[in-house]
């Protein structure tokens, strides 16, 4: 194996093979031989280990040298399975040594200021000594129905009922959660921890959790689980056909196979055995009067109300059918927007949050999506402390409470914006901010009625600053630098270069299954599977096949032969093509609506390789994903539909269809250091430019390069970088527990004319 792990004693050194000498950093340089020589140093960063065809794979990591001389930083580059190895071997601050490399001129050094030059570690001459991994502990997991008192445990259970964390009487955050699991016994849970992150993050009842580390406890006859020290915590979705996906704050577990099997079974166990309590979670439409419930919204707005009181304004994009009470707020005590559009009101309730809830409740921001547990719903209410009400000359409003203390779960949740729970919710309300934009007189107010996919809204003007629904005040880069993943934060900054230069190649595809980014493939080499798939087919075609077998005899004949396919398949809608250039298929593109390129396969019409567009609409090119399309051509069951689109074709051929989107990486600098930053979730919203139309509409592409070149203006010119107001997101690769990216979020770009 080219990575030789040695024990974490502290003495490494005395274990590299003595023929080799260790040498600074500093003095690597190109063109020299440094057969027998190593460079030593710690880990300082760790990237990503890329996988590449045909079971290759890639690493980069910086290592810091510290010898007598000035300590010295220098990119690592690793490749095949001495890659795959290292990643598994070293962690950051491990010492390791490097030899049998060779040395190439750094790309990056004068963005990261590293060394000028790199290591290149490949081939079987190539070597690293690291420090052996530590070993994995196997836990064991202890059944409910075996808990003895005065003994440390580690269980697995089904959450039938929580309350999410709350102060406790002392300094601890304390929370609860009784669990039940296959001995059909429960027990109950208290938490104690200092910080919110260290506890469960329960979404419902139903759950799946493990816990390690706790003792068990008898109190009145009735055995109790309490945390110790050590004690951790992770959850899972408890729905049997949802993703096995690990919550917690942890940067290190363990979850091998047979944790896999054991989250399995108890949700298959609690889907068939009964042992959920039944549910208090409803929509505002079904909320009624004198009732308690669980509700999932989204906040727009909230106000302080007294110190012992904090208005929610909420949605989900249902309408509550009770008349509510017209609540108006102090503007001075407003964090979100004061006011909305008429259309907009019959979709917001406001929740009134008191006591020991009020903490939590100011440190929610607008745009959050949130789960309240236990809300009162009643009638009969006419005002509440501090704020203004207009009744109408009506008495009897629905007011909905989360009233003091923790009974029956009382609480609120911030539930991640990836959770699969708020699909259906956000594509309803994503259904009302499109029927409310279409009205001109609500248009003004549209800024502050937005549903992010994951993070509030912020607006960018140049040299005018932003509009935002949350209040976040500017820091600097350095400062973003050193803050935790996971937040949200707005800088003013400048762009000082962008990657890709030429725009085209910012252009990606996108599967929306499997997550994965690919280039879009170039004319030749579409080319060249249409002339794979060229030649005259002996198959007798069926009615629902025109074929189109192109000599070139009959290249002078082609207008008629479009002209008399075109007439043929009007009524159809598309065609199905075979025998034809990628050229001849574009030219007919434009007579016929929907084109399906096809070939001949072992005596059978079949698809194309995927490769190749699978549907051809005027200048539109739609994509497959190769590893998640089942693609087969069937003949197709069209009757009655209308229209044929592409969303139909792919599901009739049983091809994930992947999406258009654009990809930049943008250098942020201000007077701190620079930062990159990728720009693709919310590159259509940036640009204000589609990624479709930016694959085909030559006016969408000038729109791109006038904004490039009006934040980033070409060297020698006269025109001065703008001073921009960003929002960045900051978030951990879901292969890295050591990296921190960047990723501009919600920013729209409104160039002066």
């Amino acid at each position: 194996m080219p990575v030789h792990v040695l024990p974490r004693d502290g003495k490494q050194k005395n274990t590299v093979p003595t023929h080799l000498t260790v040498i600074p950093i500093p003095l690597i340089c190109i063109n020299t031989d440094f057969t027998g020589k190593a460079v030593k140093g710690n880990v300082s960063w760790k990237g990503p280990l890329v996988s590449l065809p045909e079971d290759n794979f890639v690493i980069k990591v910086v290592i810091e040298g510290k010898d007598d001389s000035p300590s010295t930083s220098i990119n690592v580059i690793l490749f095949g399975h001495l890659a795959k190895d290292f990643y598994s071997a070293a962690k950051i601050a491990d010492v390791v040594v490097a030899s049998g490399f060779t040395v190439g001129k750094s790309p990056t050094a004068h963005k990261d200021k590293l060394h000028p030059y790199n290591l290149l570690l490949k081939g079987d001459n190539a070597f690293i000594y690291a420090p052996r991994p530590a070993k994995i502990v196997k836990y064991t997991y202890t059944k409910i129905a075996d808990l003895k008192a005065g003994t440390v445990v580690n269980v697995y259970g089904v959450v039938v009922f929580f309350k999410p964390p709350y102060q406790s009487r002392g300094t601890d955050i304390c929370s609860s959660v009784n669990i039940i699991d296959q001995s059909n016994r429960k027990v109950c849970c208290t938490i104690f921890c200092a910080k919110i992150t260290a506890h469960p993050q329960i979404l419902r009842v139903g759950d799946i959790i493990r816990m390690h580390r706790l003792k068990a406890q008898s109190f009145n006859g009735t055995l109790n689980l309490i945390s110790t020290a050590g004690f951790s915590v992770v959850t899972f979705d408890g729905a049997v056909d949802r993703p096995i996906e690990p919550r917690t704050s942890c940067r290190s577990f363990v979850f091998d196979e047979d944790d896999r099997l054991t989250v399995e079974e108890l949700r298959s166990w609690a889907a068939t055995n009964s042992v959920l309590p039944p549910t208090q979670m409803v929509v505002l439409s079904e909320v009624q009067p004198n009732t308690f419930f669980d509700l999932t919204c989204q906040l727009l707005a909230k106000a302080t109300v007294d110190s012992n009181c904090v208005m929610l304004r909420v949605w989900d994009g249902t309408r509550c059918p009770h008349k509510m009470l017209n609540v108006v707020p102090d503007p001075n005590s407003t964090d979100g927007p004061t006011s909305f559009p008429d259309q907009q009101k019959d979709f917001i309730l406001n929740i009134f949050v008191y006591d020991n809830h009020v903490q939590q409740a100011e440190q929610l921001k607008p745009g959050d999506f949130l789960r309240v547990y236990n809300i009162h719903a009643s009638l009969g209410s006419d005002k509440e402390p501090g704020v203004r009400v207009d009744t109408g000359g009506e008495g009897c409003h629905l007011t909905l409470a989360l009233h003091g203390g923790t009974s029956y779960g009382k609480g609120i949740q911030v539930i991640p914006e990836t959770s699969p729970d708020l699909m259906d919710m956000k594509r309803i309300m994503n259904n009302i901010v499109d029927d409310i934009k279409d009205s001109p007189s609500d248009s003004d107010m549209l800024d502050v009625w937005v549903t992010p996919p994951e993070s509030p809204d912020c607006l960018l003007q140049f040299c005018i600053g932003r509009m935002c629904t949350h209040r976040l005040q500017s820091v600097s880069l350095a400062e973003v630098k050193q803050s935790d993943p996971g937040g949200r934060h707005h800088v003013r900054v400048q762009l000082k270069s962008y990657e890709p230069q030429l725009l085209y190649q910012s252009l990606k595809l996108h599967c929306s299954e499997c997550l994965t980014l690919q280039e879009v493939p170039d004319d030749d080499a579409v080319a060249r599977i249409f002339e794979e798939a060229l030649g005259d087919s002996r198959l007798s075609s069926p009615a629902w096949l025109i074929p189109i077998p192109i000599s070139s005899t009959h290249r002078s004949k082609m207008a008629y032969v479009f002209r008399q396919v075109a007439t043929n398949v009007r009524s159809n809608g598309g065609l199905l093509l075979r025998g034809c250039t990628l050229e001849e298929a574009c030219q007919l593109t434009t007579l016929v609506t929907n084109v399906v390129p096809v070939r001949e396969s072992e005596g059978r019409i079949a698809l194309l390789d995927l490769t190749a567009p699978f549907l051809f609409r005027g200048k539109r090119r739609f994509y497959g994903c190769k590893h998640c399309s089942n693609a087969q051509l069937v003949v197709p069951q069209w009757q009655g539909v209308h229209t044929i689109n592409e969303e139909l074709v792919a599901k009739a051929f049983g091809i994930q269809m992947l999406k258009y989107v654009l990809l930049f990486k943008l250098e942020l600098q201000d007077a701190t250091g620079t930062l990159d930053a990728l720009l693709w979730r919310d590159a259509e919203t940036f640009f204000s430019v589609s990624a479709d139309d930016a694959a085909t509409n030559q006016e969408a592409q000038d729109n791109i390069r006038q904004t490039m070149d009006f934040l980033c203006p070409q060297e020698g010119s006269k025109a001065e970088r703008p001073w921009l107001e960003v929002c960045l997101a900051t978030y951990q690769p879901d292969d890295s527990q050591n990296q921190t990216c960047y990723q501009i979020c919600d920013t729209t770009v409104h160039r002066p004319a």
